[in-house]
C-alpha cells in the first residue's frame, strides 16, 4: 500500500502531461488550455493539478524539460550512427525525421511554444534550442569539421543549423505522418538546406 502511495503522485502528474499533449494532438493550442480542461481529459479532479504544477506555465516548462530528453536522444543517437562526418547531415536528418514521427505532438508542442503567449515556455524552448546548437558545434569541433570557423562564427553556424530544423516542424506537421512522399520530400529538403549552410561557411572567412 505504501509503495503505491508513493507512485500515485507521479503517475498523476504524468496523466496531466499527457492528457495536455493529447489535447495539442487533437488540434488545441497549447497557450488556449485551462486547467480545467486538462484535468477533465486526465480524469482528475481539479484540485489535483495544484499537487503537482503552480500554473499551466509550470506544466509547460516540465513538458518542455521532456521535449529536451527526446532532443538529447536523437543527438546521442546521430552521434553513434555517423561513422562518416561527411554523413552526418543526412543521417542527422533522418533521425531528425523519425523521431518528429514518432512524437508528433511532442513537436507539436515546441512549434506552437516557439510563437505562443506564455514568455516561460518560449523561453524555455529557446534555450533547450540554444542548448541544441551549443552541442552541434561541440561536435563539429570534435570531427575537426569547419575548424577554420572562430568560435563565434561556427556558432552562428550552429544556430542557423537548428533554426532552419525547427522551421522544418511546421513542413512536417503540414502534412499526415502515413505520407511518406511528401515527409520524404521534406527529408530532402532539409538536408539540402543544411549542405548549403555548410558550403557557404566552408567558404566564410572569420575575422581574425
Amino acid at each position: 500500500m505504501a509503495d503505491r502511495k508513493r507512485r500515485n503522485p507521479s503517475e498523476t502528474r504524468d496523466k496531466l502531461m499527457t492528457a495536455a499533449l493529447d489535447l495539442v494532438g487533437k488540434g488545441r493550442h497549447f497557450a488556449s488550455l485551462g486547467i480545467r480542461e486538462v484535468t477533465r481529459q486526465a480524469g482528475v479532479v481539479p484540485t489535483a493539478f495544484y499537487r503537482h504544477f503552480r500554473s499551466m506555465d509550470d506544466l509547460g516548462l516540465q513538458l518542455v524539460d521532456e521535449l529536451g530528453l527526446v532532443m538529447r536522444r536523437m543527438m546521442r543517437e546521430a552521434r553513434s550512427n555517423v561513422p562518416q562526418a561527411e554523413k552526418i547531415m543526412e543521417e542527422s536528418v533522418n533521425i531528425f525525421i523519425r523521431h518528429a514521427r514518432d512524437n508528433r505532438t511532442f513537436f507539436m508542442f515546441m512549434a506552437q511554444g516557439l510563437a505562443g503567449e506564455s514568455r516561460a515556455v518560449q523561453e524555455g524552448i529557446r534555450s533547450e534550442l540554444r542548448f541544441f546548437a551549443a552541442e552541434l558545434a561541440n561536435d563539429l569541433r570534435r570531427l575537426r569539421l569547419a575548424s577554420h570557423l572562430s568560435d563565434g562564427d561556427l556558432d552562428l553556424a550552429c544556430d542557423l543549423v537548428v533554426r532552419t530544423v525547427a522551421f522544418t516542424f511546421t513542413d512536417m506537421l503540414g502534412v499526415s505522418p502515413d505520407d511518406d512522399y511528401q515527409i520524404d520530400q521534406i527529408q530532402k529538403r532539409t538536408t539540402r538546406f543544411l549542405q548549403m549552410i555548410f558550403i557557404g561557411a566552408n567558404h566564410w572567412q572569420s575575422e581574425s
